[in-house]
């Protein structure tokens, strides 16, 4: 993703982050092996820990955790690597076990490094409606050197496919589609067409086969492990949709969490938005680039970034907000 400011070049100048990671979505060509990444697989303290499953509306913040680590252990994972196809066969897996119907798109994409093999990966709940509502994530990782991702693509996904295991063996008014796309991150610089290949693809697959307007809702979540979380209104999403899901995060509790201030963002959730597609990005990227996600885009965005805590407030919010939009 990339966050839209007019202070994001004055902040490139800040001699900290230009040494660790630049401001750009800017990123080597190649892996440095081998790879080397320190990590931290419990939480830091009692505060960090995911609250009981019964009090989250039955969300596990340490399983959800779990496939963080899971996903971090197979080590970096841009599109078209080695380690994004076992991380798929992971996922596919997973969800088959869950008894969700499982559904992948395999294409190519053009890119500055080439063209690249990649695969968006979709859980399809039945409803008893033709309407969908669309719960995203992507799943793969920047290209750089040991660059693993836990927060940046793992977290999400962590919750995505939590939300799978709750999911799968309901039935709703509504069909639901957990999906996960590859190719969120440029491959060199961020731009319309380096960028969201996934995302694209899905939005223009749907729109030629006829069934874009069927879609409801579309509810992005990316970089969702932060310590504490803090996620500001994204000034690109739909407002209606927006204010659901913040009035949900206030009813259970998370005021604190789900801030009543905005930001503007470049998502998986746009080429959605583009169609005019109800969308909301639940993503942290308040403190940017110098406060909590000083780690953004670097190689010490691992595992010990990620709170369970954070994983249980994302999901149980995502699990009211569509119990909201199933009611609609």
């Amino acid at each position: 993703m990339k966050f839209q400011s007019s202070s994001l070049a004055l902040a490139c100048s800040i001699a900290f982050v230009l040494v660790v990671s630049g401001c750009s979505t800017k990123a080597d060509s190649s892996l440095a092996p081998p790879f080397r990444s320190a990590v931290a697989v419990t939480p830091q303290s009692d505060d960090d820990a995911a609250p009981p499953a019964e009090k989250t509306g039955g969300f596990d913040g340490k399983r959800a955790f779990n496939h963080v680590a899971k996903q971090v252990g197979f080590g970096p994972r841009p599109s078209g690597s080695p380690a994004i196809a076992q991380l798929q066969q992971y996922l596919q897996s997973e969800l088959t076990s869950y008894g969700c119907k499982v559904d992948s798109d395999d294409f190519h994409a053009e890119t500055p490094v080439g063209r690249l093999a990649m695969k968006n990966i979709v859980a399809k709940i039945p409803g008893e409606k033709p309407g969908i509502i669309v719960l995203a994530t992507h799943y793969d990782t920047k290209l750089m050197p040991n660059f693993v991702g836990a927060d940046d693509a793992g977290s999400s996904t962590g919750v995505m496919l939590e939300l799978a295991r709750l999911l799968c063996s309901k039935r709703d008014r509504y069909n639901v589609w957990i999906t996960f796309f590859d190719g969120e991150e440029a491959m060199k610089d961020w731009s319309d067409t380096d960028s969201r290949y996934g995302s694209r693809q899905m939005a223009a697959k749907l729109a030629i086969g006829g069934d874009l307007p069927k879609v409801k809702a579309f509810m992005l979540a990316d970089i969702v492990g932060t310590r504490p979380p803090r996620f500001k209104r994204d000034d690109n999403s739909t407002k209606w949709l927006v204010d659901l899901v913040w009035r949900a995060a206030k009813k259970l509790g998370y005021g604190d969490v789900f801030l009543d201030q905005s930001l503007p963002v470049e998502d998986d959730h746009n080429p959605f938005a583009k169609r005019n597609v109800p969308v909301v990005d639940v993503i942290d990227l308040e403190n940017y680039p110098n406060g909590n996600l000083y780690y953004w885009h670097t190689p010490q965005d691992t595992l010990d970034k990620v709170s369970p805590r954070s994983l249980a407030i994302t999901g149980h919010v995502f699990l009211e907000s569509l119990k909201q939009l199933q009611s609609k």
